[in-house]
């Protein structure tokens, strides 16, 4: 199983997505802003890793401020902050990363800890979420590997394996868990999802890693491969999900999700709470980020479409719960309506 990020000796240790399937070449670095470039390039990527990778990037900012005073050394965390927080807008698992370490931090300056108690905390806090997302990751799959029957045929869109999280993954964690732990014969249609290919590159070579069958497909061929009964579960990720089950994920979702719906296909959604914006009542409420047109109209480096021409790149969009079938999340499997049950959640989270 690919393990995406480690903490080595003071610094973080973290594989170049951008380079796979052809290359697999691990990055290390000492400084926080080639991780938030990191973040930035998608060298990084997936909410859940994000989250872990945001969470070191800001133990890097602490190492080297380590030699300021106490005020110049907090002023420098909170720059370091700030610069994470601005990689990425969609993905809620940065903010709730970066919110986390904050309580460390802010904490500890109140109680006038020292700067080494201050840094030596938040690698530890970096270093427990990170196993958190291991272990978070594990009963995701196991959950959600009890939605498959031996024998089905399962559309995924983007990558939600381990190559999104530390270890195991979301979506493709309950594929692994079926087909490794469990036995069960499965087939994964992999939709290429442009512009950048996450499946065609990510999830091909993830699951062709584990020995799982696997076919790319073309984004609109979904549809076709659905109205002849060749797809019978869809699975995906999620980067942001809404109070009411609304939920942001890679641009394309929500086509397939209508197209599951029509065909009377479950499709289901798999991610920890920690994707969980308990702050947004819905859909409207997501942010979605707008990256650069060269991811659109290029390829490989070469121009595909006219100069001049106007070009939209959403990374990401939003389905409405009324389209999910199940949210598979570490407390298990979720059926609609959605509302009460994460407002119950958000009860216990206020409580505890």
């Amino acid at each position: 199983m690919i393990r995406t990020i480690r903490w080595e000796n003071n610094a973080l240790c973290f594989l170049d997505q951008t380079l796979l399937p052809l290359e697999e070449r691990y990055v290390t670095t000492s400084d926080y802003r080639v991780v938030a470039e990191a973040i930035r390039r998608l060298q990084v990527r997936g909410a859940p890793l994000i989250g872990v990778a945001a969470a070191y990037g800001l133990c890097l900012g602490a190492l080297e401020a380590a030699g300021l005073d106490r005020e110049g050394f907090f002023r420098f965390l909170a720059r370091v902050d700030g610069e994470l927080r601005g990689t990425r807008p969609t993905a809620v698992n940065l903010f709730w990363a970066l919110d986390r370490m904050g309580k460390v931090w802010r904490s500890l300056e109140a109680q006038e800890a020292s700067v080494d108690t201050v840094v030596e905390r938040l690698i530890k806090e970096a270093q427990a979420m990170e196993e958190e997302d291991v272990c978070t990751n594990e009963r995701i799959a196991r959950f959600g590997a009890q939605l498959f029957a031996d024998g089905d045929r399962i559309l995924t869109h983007c990558n939600a394996g381990a190559l999104a999280c530390v270890q195991w993954g979301t979506a493709l964690g309950t594929i692994h868990w079926a087909f490794l732990k469990e036995g069960k014969r499965l087939t994964v249609y992999a939709d290429e999802t442009r512009p950048l290919l996450q499946g065609a590159r990510l999830t091909a070579f993830e699951l062709q890693k584990s020995g799982i069958p696997v076919t790319v497909i073309c984004d609109n061929m979904a549809g076709f491969l659905m109205s002849r009964g060749e797809i019978d579960k869809v699975i995906v990720g999620a980067d942001r999900i809404a109070l009411n089950g609304d939920f942001a994920n890679k641009i394309g979702t929500y086509t397939v999700a209508l197209l599951a719906h029509y065909h009377r296909i479950p499709f289901y959604v798999a991610a920890p709470l920690s994707s969980v914006d308990f702050d947004a009542l819905n859909g409207q409420a997501i942010p979605i980020e707008e990256r650069n047109r060269e991811e659109v109209i290029l390829w490989g480096g070469r121009q595909i479409s006219p100069s001049g021409v106007g070009v939209r790149n959403p990374a990401f969009d939003v389905t409405p719960w009324s389209l999910v079938s199940a949210l598979v999340t570490e407390e298990g499997v979720l059926y609609p309506p959605f509302l009460e049950k994460f407002e119950e959640i958000k009860r216990k989270k206020k409580g505890g």
